[in-house]
């Protein structure tokens, strides 16, 4: 697909301001829905594995983190090996936190907040899952930044790869699970908004990342992350 030789920059469904509430919420739930079909957590607990692994306590940031899935997923990794996790969501739109605290067993005690990431204090780790893609050129680069700047043990982009095959299959996926139309479209848009392997690299530089401190690696399914550990 030609389409695909150019990172598409239209703008998703689910980034519309004036998204009802409810639409908005039916989106995140079949949006987590879609995660955990794509095995969307195995990159992030496999990177916490070899960053924290050895750790019995740490402290970590998830960057929009949605209806709370992945650091959920986190929770259960960090506690099933004994390792006493500090987790922080930050998301940008403040209907994901009302969704995310439901469907959070109060125990876990993951503190979800609404506001911008750079108002975060430093944390050891800081995750993002499926953001990268929403940002503009110059927002990822002040992500980039600020994460290098403000993650004492490391951070983790978990994003998609533009790939031909995940955007012709990912939409019959969609219809078979009967996700919502918007999870749907805003799916196979997203994954043509995502970038390639080759395309990271002067990213990373532009952004002020040492060459070789920060590995860009393809993941199980059509996954693309960026991986800096110290």
């Amino acid at each position: 697909m030609a389409r695909l030789a150019q990172r598409a920059i239209a703008e998703e469904q689910m980034d519309a301001p004036g998204l009802p509430p409810d639409i908005y919420a039916a989106v995140l739930a079949d949006l987590e829905k879609a995660n955990r079909w794509t095995l969307s957590a195995r990159p992030t607990l496999g990177f916490l594995e070899r960053a924290a692994g050895t750790l019995d306590s740490f402290s970590l940031l998830d960057v929009g983190y949605g209806e709370g899935g992945m650091l959920r997923a986190i929770a259960r990794w960090a506690e099933k090996r004994g390792i006493a996790a500090r987790l922080i969501g930050i998301d940008l739109n403040p209907e994901s936190r009302a969704a995310a605290e439901t469907q959070t067993p109060e125990d876990m005690g993951i503190d979800y907040r609404t506001g911008d990431y750079a108002d975060c204090e430093p944390v050891d780790f800081v995750v993002s899952n499926l953001v990268a893609h929403h940002m503009t050129h110059g927002q990822l680069v002040i992500f980039l930044r600020h994460m290098e700047a403000n993650a004492r043990r490391g951070w983790l982009i978990n994003d998609l790869h533009r790939h031909r095959l995940s955007h012709f299959s990912y939409p019959l996926l969609a219809r078979l699970m009967g996700w919502h139309r918007i999870v749907r479209e805003d799916g196979q848009l997203s994954i043509a908004r995502s970038y390639r392997p080759r395309e990271w690299p002067p990213i990373l530089q532009e952004a002020g990342i040492a060459p070789g401190t920060a590995e860009v690696v393809r993941r199980f399914p059509f996954r693309l992350c960026i991986e800096r550990r110290r």
